[in-house]
């Protein structure tokens, strides 16, 4: 046996680190009033370089419990008419961004596993009037959607947080059309991580 870290492993029971990442953006949800040891909320999308006119645009509830890492529209914005999935959406921050750039003629579905934040985009989404934006319940490495739906994927600070990163890329590849494009903002670590500490799944969310 080898203690090297083979691309395919997965080192973590997925489940438990699910249970845990569910359990701190429900509070993120519940109370985003609260400090955390990430930036949320207006301040962070001012501070990634979200266009203003559009975030301003959006009620508190789309924003307050937005925690991404980076904007995943600063290299491109989406077009007209084009139909995107939101891997990780959470409250509905990156979703609603994307709905106002496709417009009413595309579609925009978000993809979360975190009851909470489901609930929360779900009533923005009305709120805004919003018909060509919906929010389904499932996991990166499930999506449910069909195979080559989108147009683009996007995704903001989630891959890092998914057990098996090869079945979540594998599942964005599936439900890109071709030609399609993922476009995401995330984590990455140029460094080798210990194995005792890529192991530790307390460490994964904090």
């Amino acid at each position: 046996m080898t203690d090297e870290l083979v691309a395919d492993d997965v080192v973590v029971d997925p489940e438990a680190l699910r249970e845990q990442v569910r359990e701190k953006y429900r509070e993120v949800a519940l109370e985003p009033e609260r400090e955390f040891h990430f930036h949320t909320g207006r301040p962070l999308a001012r501070r990634l370089g979200y266009d203003e006119t559009l975030v301003d645009a959006l009620p508190d509830t789309a924003v307050e419990s937005f925690a991404g890492v980076a904007s995943p529209f600063a290299l491109q914005a989406l077009q007209p008419g084009e139909r995107v999935v939101d891997v990780g959406s959470g409250a509905g921050f990156d979703s609603f961004i994307a709905a106002a750039q496709v417009g009413p003629k595309g579609q925009v579905v978000g993809v979360d596993m975190t009851e909470e934040m489901l609930l929360k985009s779900r009533v923005t989404a009305q709120e805004l009037g919003y018909r060509h934006v919906e929010f389904r319940d499932g996991l990166a490495e499930e999506l449910p959607i069909e195979d080559g739906w989108a147009d683009a994927v996007i995704s903001n600070g989630v891959i890092n947080l998914c057990a098996d990163k090869k079945q979540a890329f594998a599942e964005i590849r599936r439900v890109l059309k071709p030609g399609g494009r993922l476009q995401f903002a995330d984590i990455a670590n140029g460094q080798p991580v210990p194995m005792e500490a890529v192991r530790d799944i307390d460490l994964w969310t904090a």
